[in-house]
């Protein structure tokens, strides 16, 4: 409460008197005597009742009970996601985008628009390939269809469609991959 008189010197004078007032109060608690309650002491306790629900409100909604730490489990799938993008994907689908094919980028209204928009929709396109995109996936066909390149494993795509859509769902956020 020391901070109100502080703020507010008009409670006991002048700011000059304001270490009086913290001498006489401490004083007072340490000789266990009450002082009497005035016009300062009502004025604090309004100021107390209006600044204690909105604080208290800001203290719950920052709590680790309303906004649960990431787990250290999807760190480590957004850092594999991030390694996979960059080794498979990067070359043509820079920060989302699409280098070959603009209407085909990675961002959340080009997927919405062509219908790819779904962790399962993404898994599908990199997994068998679409349009001008290369299937990734072991067993893609027809064979002209999929990449020339490594193949990915079904997990590994499925990672990599996770990862795709929370970065689409972010706007594209920059992330460090592992090695970086």
């Amino acid at each position: 409460m020391q901070l109100i008189s502080i703020v507010q010197p008009s409670c006991g004078g002048s700011i000059s008197s304001l270490s009086t007032q913290v001498y006489r109060r401490k004083r007072l608690k340490i000789l266990g005597e009450i002082e009497p309650a005035g016009k300062c002491h009502k004025e604090e306790a309004n100021l107390f009742k209006f600044l204690a629900p909105p604080l208290l409100a800001a203290v719950v909604a920052l709590s680790p009970i309303c906004n649960p730490p990431v787990s250290l489990g999807q760190t480590v799938d957004a850092q594999k996601g991030a390694t996979l993008f960059r080794r498979a994907c990067i070359g043509c689908h820079v920060a989302g985008g699409n280098i070959i094919q603009p209407g085909a980028t990675l961002l959340s209204k080009d997927l919405q628009r062509n219908g790819v928009d779904t962790e399962e929709e993404i898994y599908r396109v990199t997994y068998y390939g679409k349009g001008r995109m290369p299937g990734f996936g072991e067993n893609c066909t027809p064979r002209g269809q999929c990449t020339f390149g490594p193949r990915l494993r079904e997990d590994e795509i499925q990672l990599l469609a996770r990862f795709v859509k929370s970065q689409a769902d972010q706007a594209w956020p920059n992330i460090e991959t592992e090695g970086d």
